[in-house]
């Protein structure tokens, strides 16, 4: 599926020779209530739908997943292809046989973009490259929009606006974006950064070095412009449609933080900010199981105030990382899920 997702197989067929830690992975693994022997790939299908139907646990696919080295590509899963449940070593096995596709004596190319994806990457795309979390430092140095021309407060695309101060990296294209909210953890009331998304596209068409000014055309836009925005260069890394699942460490304190998108209850396919990035060692991929804060109730007969016990409410994937923040998606909502629910190992 891609050189990321290819390493995690490999580690996964050498895990397959330890006896020991395949004992492990056999209590582990276990296969869902009424799954198929095979099932036929259609469009609009994800890895994670297609494992969903095979494992209890479908972020495990990649510890099951048999790569036919006879097969061209055989990471990239396309409609039509057949996926067939095998057993090896008394361990189940997923297995990739091609569809039938039509031949020419020409060069057959299977374009990337028609392979299925890992996760419903349409229900992100909103946060895949517009959204970023700015830390203090970067807010208060990146160059901010001053003004446009003929005086106009608020600009589009095909205006020229001027900003004030020196570009985060000497690229004539920059994204500017505006910072929405702070971001503070719930328990140490630390701010971890300021959530912020892109509203246009500009290229920077001159400088004056003395009053730092910059000239600017905007390119494209989401918003009008306006002053105070900030010119950042835009981050260039891009989702990947394959992931390398894995369970996210035992962390203390993990909570949702935030939904995106501005709804009040959190449901499958929301993608949501989590308290915790790169500095707590969360990565791509990591998956986390949901749990909802237990209710308070009064004891009828001490009259003393109980917490009850949480309750998993369900899983969430991360898919792009801060250093302080990270995004997730949820991908399976058993019961509402809400800000300040916690986050566990799987």
């Amino acid at each position: 599926m891609n050189r990321l997702l290819c390493a995690t197989l490999t580690a996964a067929f050498l895990l397959l020779g330890s006896p020991a830690q395949a004992e492990v992975r056999k209590d582990r693994i276990e296969l869902a209530e009424g799954h198929p022997t095979e099932y036929v790939v259609v469009k609009g299908d994800t890895l994670w739908d297609i494992s969903g139907r095979f494992l209890k646990s479908p972020w495990l696919w990649p510890d099951v997943w048999y790569v036919n080295p006879q097969i061209d590509n055989p990471h990239l899963i396309y409609p039509g292809d057949i996926i067939y449940l095998t057993w090896v070593d008394g361990q189940p096995r997923l297995s990739l046989k091609r569809g039938v596709r039509k031949l020419s004596p020409h060069a057959r190319v299977s374009p990337l973009d028609s392979a299925i994806p890992a996760i419903p990457l349409k229900d992100i795309a909103a946060f895949l490259n517009d959204n970023m979390v700015m830390d203090q430092d970067l807010l208060d140095h990146a160059p901010y929009v001053i003004g446009g021309k003929n005086e106009r407060i608020i600009a589009g695309a095909g205006d020229r606006v001027y900003a004030r101060g020196k570009p985060v990296e000497n690229v004539s294209l920059q994204g500017i974006y505006r910072p929405a909210k702070p971001y503070n953890d719930p328990f140490t009331d630390e701010l971890l950064g300021y959530e912020a998304y892109r509203v246009a596209d500009g290229r920077i068409m001159a400088r004056d070095t003395d009053s730092q000014v910059m000239t600017m055309d905007l390119l494209d836009t989401n918003e009008e412009v306006r002053v105070r925005d900030r010119v950042v260069p835009n981050d260039e890394s891009r989702i990947q449609s394959v992931f390398y699942p894995s369970a996210g460490a035992e962390l203390q304190n993990a909570v949702i933080l935030d939904v995106l998108g501005g709804v009040a209850k959190i449901g499958q396919f929301d993608a949501v900010a989590l308290n915790v990035g790169a500095r707590e060692g969360v990565e791509i991929g990591n998956v986390f199981a949901v749990y909802n804060e237990g209710e308070m109730v009064r004891d009828p007969v001490t009259n003393e105030t109980i917490s009850l016990p949480s309750e998993r409410a369900g899983m969430l994937m991360v898919f792009k990382v801060f250093d302080k923040v990270s995004y997730g998606l949820i991908m399976r909502a058993n019961n509402v899920i809400s800000v300040g629910d916690r986050l566990k190992t799987p």
